[in-house]
């Protein structure tokens, strides 16, 4: 989605008057981006995403969205590339890309698609604006422009965003010959885009019908939508010359039906479950189940547990439970739901049975690490709560989460060197490397650390503080 990925570049250089302390893009627009550089902004711009309210880090669907986007990005021109996938809590329907492989889905595409291979076709068409290196090629469009027109095309693309006249709000900033300019650049992009997207697609085992038949069907949305087009065509210029090209290419295919993943179906009611009030989702479930419309009954009926769930029904939760695992069996989603009833009901020890029993079934599943985790700090188990967070470290290494949740865990047994330490990592984690670095400060003046464990703490204090300048360094550049 360029025109908002464009935005958020564009933001970033806009002159202290319009947003004081933000970054400057000045200097750097004026000249073609490395791949080094575009992390480096993608890295500077996610920090500001994950400081957003509607980012939603919720685990189960956070590493559903990742592990279809890694299956992707396997496929691509790029496959060795880094790629981060992450989803944001936004009805409107719309993906877009950031530079240097972060690639974002508003929870409301999950909940419009039909199919898993629709929301493919969706993220394929982002993975192929990095790997075409688009916002690069944009930014080198516009290298003759000054900071002051860059501010005043960041107010334009604003404008576009919540009204389809973008030619209104391109004249009155008197902007409308460089605005149509991006345009007609932006449509090459969404071409090629489409071109790469359906060659992963296929190369993934999606079905690459899918991008034309979500395509389609959004623009016969178009009508219903107050205010215009859904959000996803106003980012993506959408032309019938597009769908037919797209179709064209679709004809040389074989056809090929692809059954959606039981973990597509369950996420989807898991957005539904948690992000819709909670009668509301009830009902919707209830309905669902007893008028048989449902894209799949298993995940109508986890849909519904939840929400019971939520609406304090826990007998009724536990009830719609055991026919959900009878119907499809083991599944780290719902034993994780299980466990989370009971601690709902407040059956600790139950629940910490459960949590343990389900953990070692599915020892890399991160929803099940921090649900334990928290329910025996909460238990005043510090020590076991450790030994759960040693574990989930292994394989989740990079987690800020679980960084947390060791910080906790230590100031519990009253250990102030690990405990900010520990906050150390989770912070440089989230790139927040001055954070880090005070945490470390504080760590090595604790008084409660060894002589091996100062030494290791001073070594990582100095990794810190290059990390610290390097990103200083980037701040003034962009």
């Amino acid at each position: 989605m360029f025109l908002r990925t464009l935005f958020l570049l564009l933001l970033l250089a806009v002159p202290a008057a319009l947003a004081e302390g933000l970054p400057d893009l000045g200097e750097a627009a004026q000249g073609s981006f490395s791949a080094l550089e575009e992390r480096r902004l993608g890295e500077e711009i996610m920090r500001q995403v994950r400081a957003d309210r509607q980012y939603y880090d919720e685990p189960e669907a956070s590493d559903y969205v990742q592990s279809l986007g890694e299956r992707l990005a396997a496929k691509s021109s790029d496959s060795r590339g880094s790629f981060t996938f992450f989803l944001m809590q936004d009805r409107q329907i719309n993906a877009f890309a950031l530079p240097g492989g972060f690639i974002g889905v508003n929870t409301g595409l999950l909940l419009a698609a039909q199919s898993e291979s629709e929301v493919a076709s969706v993220v394929a068409h982002e993975i192929a604006h990095v790997t075409q290196r688009h916002i690069a090629r944009i930014l080198d469009q516009q290298k003759n422009s000054t900071v002051l027109s860059l501010a005043a095309l960041a107010v334009a693309v604003l404008a576009a965003r919540s009204s389809s006249d973008i030619s209104g709000a391109a004249v009155a900033l008197g902007q409308a010959g460089a605005i149509q300019n991006l345009l007609n650049f932006t449509r090459d992009h969404e071409r090629e885009a489409d071109r790469i997207g359906l060659q992963i697609l296929e190369g993934a085992a999606y079905d690459p019908r899918a991008m034309a038949t979500f395509f389609e069907r959004l623009q016969r949305a178009t009508r219903v939508y107050e205010g215009g087009a859904p959000s996803y065509l106003r980012t993506h210029p959408m032309t019938h010359e597009r769908i037919a090209d797209i179709q064209n290419r679709l004809d040389r295919l074989p056809y090929k039906q692809v059954p959606d993943s039981v973990d597509f179906q369950l996420v989807r009611a898991k957005l539904r479950a948690e992000l819709d009030p909670p009668d509301e989702a009830r009902r919707f479930f209830e309905e669902s189940l007893a008028e048989r419309r449902y894209l799949s009954e298993a995940a109508t009926r986890y849909g519904l547990a939840l929400a019971l769930m939520r609406t304090q029904q826990h007998a009724r939760a536990k009830k719609e439970h055991e026919t959900l695992k009878r119907a499809v069996g083991s599944h780290a989603m719902v034993d994780t739901l299980g466990c989370r009833i009971r601690e709902a009901a407040g059956e600790t020890q139950s629940a910490l049975a459960c949590y343990r029993d389900a953990q070692r079934a599915w020892p890399r599943h991160r929803a099940l690490v921090y649900d334990r985790a928290e329910l025996l700090l909460k238990s005043r188990q510090a020590d076991t709560a450790l030994s759960v967070v040693g574990g989930g470290l292994q394989h989740f290494s990079e987690d800020p989460k679980l960084y947390l949740l060791q910080a906790r865990g230590y100031a519990m047994q009253g250990k102030r060197f690990a405990q900010h330490r520990a906050t150390g990592e989770a912070y440089a984690r989230m790139a927040n490397y001055r954070g880090a670095v005070e945490q470390m400060q504080i760590a090595l003046k604790s008084g409660d650390a060894d002589f091996y464990q100062l030494s290791a703490a001073e070594a990582r204090l100095r990794e810190l503080r290059k990390l610290d300048a390097a990103q200083r360094k980037a701040e003034r550049k962009f």
